[in-house]
């Protein structure tokens, strides 16, 4: 996979602790990056 997301520091401490500022700054960007939505793209077409 070429996207980045997987390994994202950010998106690791938003997960860890989602009710935080991080967190959710973080699914607030992801309604509209166009990388987060290529990379569950690609996880989507990893699982068929």
């Amino acid at each position: 996979m070429n996207a980045k997301c997987e390994n994202c520091g950010w998106r690791r401490k938003a997960e860890n602790n989602p009710r935080s500022l991080m967190g959710r700054l973080w699914y607030w960007h992801t309604k509209f990056c166009p990388g987060w939505k290529a990379y569950q793209a690609e996880l989507t077409r990893g699982k068929k």
